[in-house]
């Protein structure tokens, strides 16, 4: 992958998860003018592991990733966003939604072959 298409999937990368999150604060927290901050937190470390993840060229998410690299709570905390708005994201952000589907398809058929 050239350094440039690396860019671009960090930044697609860091974009769904905002979306993600900001979806979760909106309907557990409440936010209707920004993220809580709790929320923010969470958004600027998930964030600040995207800029320094080493694996970006290859992997295609953190949950298939070798390397865990969230700490146990901020982990804990990204969890509890992708299970509640994962499964929303389909009506919120139907392209990106299947998207995710697709490569977490290939990314399964793709460690199987080895």
């Amino acid at each position: 992958m050239k350094p440039r298409d690396t860019e671009t999937k960090r930044q697609r990368e860091k974009a769904l998860v905002g979306e993600m999150i900001a979806l979760y604060c909106k309907k557990r927290h409440g936010g209707k003018h920004g993220l809580c901050p709790e929320c923010q937190a969470l958004l600027d470390y998930a964030r600040s592991r995207s800029d320094k993840c080493p694996f970006m060229e290859t992997k295609t998410f953190c949950s298939n990733c070798p390397v865990h690299c969230y700490k146990p709570e901020m982990r804990e905390k990204i969890r509890q966003v992708m299970a509640f708005a994962g499964p929303r994201m389909l009506f919120v952000h139907p392209g990106a939604a299947i998207r995710h589907v697709i490569e977490t398809k290939r990314e399964q058929k793709r460690l199987e072959r080895k």
